[in-house]
């Protein structure tokens, strides 16, 4: 749907034309991400974006930020639903909740897990604002990891909460993010685009038990 006819104050239109780009990057995938598709969809002509976007990396890389923004919201919401009264056993539980929504968001949004992953790197730099994506939980429900959706960031979170609790010795936390995401990552790339991506659900669910359940117990 077209938004045209609009008017852009203070920096509006950057933000409308990355809002556009995550828009067709979630049907089309990166390489749907094109300057001109996003300024025609904002209803702004091919110039007006470019004042905004040295080029299309420029823009793809501001769109995904945006996508990486909406995977680190559902890991932020699927570790809030974790209600256990066991510290250890929440913590646990949380981070294989995030695990599971990195999955889930590969599995379901190909087109933006895609783009958030496809390597673009800016050539200007856009305020923090220019990065659409979900609302916010409340922080009264979600806690104090939902000021930062950052994918990378709730990861070290959840691992921290393990030594805090006393669920991981200290000695082990250094690089375990590194093996954690490398894990489920692989893992989502093998079902959405690789050999895996024919599995029947059954199999594509003890798949993921079974790399969460190994990612657990190497640490």
């Amino acid at each position: 749907m077209e938004l045209a006819n609009r008017t852009y104050h203070h920096g509006g239109l950057r933000e409308a034309l990355v809002e556009a780009g995550v828009a067709l990057a979630r049907t089309g995938g990166p390489s749907a991400v094109v300057l001109r598709e996003a300024g025609r969809q904002v209803g702004v002509s091919h110039n007006a974006a470019y004042r905004h976007f040295r080029d299309r990396e420029d823009l793809l890389a501001a769109v995904a930020a945006g996508c990486m923004e909406h995977l680190g919201r559902l890991m932020i919401e699927r570790a809030a639903e974790v209600e256990l009264p066991d510290p250890r056993d929440a913590a646990w539980a949380r981070l294989e909740a995030i695990g599971r929504a990195y999955v889930d968001f590969a599995l379901t949004e190909h087109g933006w897990f895609r783009t958030a992953f496809s390597g673009a790197v800016a050539h200007t730099a856009g305020p923090a604002e220019a990065r659409p994506g979900p609302e916010a939980a409340d922080p009264e429900d979600a806690g104090p990891d939902a000021a930062d959706p950052d994918p990378y960031a709730q990861l070290a979170l959840r691992l921290d909460e393990l030594v805090e609790v006393g669920a991981l010795p200290a000695e082990r936390r250094a690089g375990a993010q590194y093996a954690a995401w490398s894990a489920v990552h692989g893992l989502s790339a093998l079902l959405v685009d690789g050999p895996l991506r024919q599995l029947p659900e059954g199999e594509r669910q003890t798949a993921v038990a079974s790399v969460l359940g190994a990612v657990a117990r190497g640490l």
